[in-house]
């Protein structure tokens, strides 16, 4: 077997094991996770994790796991029936004012202002479309390269 087709083979399977992890973080959300316990379920060292996903992903672990709360939290601030603060545990947060800047930067507006304009915003669109044209944009490059629709 050549160096490259094993280079190739070891690559196949960081991509499997990075998998694993972006799947255990959608999974898990609201669960406390942390990059290193992350790190050791594929038995990797928390750098090398931190490393390689960003390569595959564009985002830290760290980063994508917010992603993924504030995602969850926008769906429950349009439903409207929870405070902010219930919202900001039931993500998986456990600092209201971490949760609240990350969702500032994502999404734009602070959380009580989008659970107030949400509802409006959203009303009568199902709940599937109303989540996918609320997504925030994961990778911050994106916004700044992406495609001119002028």
């Amino acid at each position: 077997m050549s160096s490259r087709t094993g280079a190739a083979e070891q690559h196949l399977r960081d991509l499997a094991l990075l998998r694993r992890v972006r799947d255990r973080i959608d999974r898990d959300h609201a669960q406390p996770l942390d990059v290193e316990a992350l790190a050791r379920g594929v038995n990797m060292s928390a750098g090398h994790l931190s490393r390689q996903f960003r390569l595959a992903y564009g985002e830290s672990p760290y980063g994508y796991l917010m992603t993924r709360r504030i995602e969850r939290a926008m769906a429950l601030l349009r439903r409207g029936d929870l405070s902010v603060t219930e919202v900001c545990f039931a993500v998986g947060c456990s600092s209201l004012g971490t949760f609240s800047t990350r969702f500032r930067e994502l999404v734009g507006v602070p959380p009580s202002t989008y659970r107030r304009e949400a509802g409006r915003a959203t009303a009568g669109m199902p709940a599937c479309v109303a989540k996918q044209v609320t997504r925030p944009v994961r990778n911050r490059e994106a916004r700044a390269s992406g495609p001119d629709l002028a």
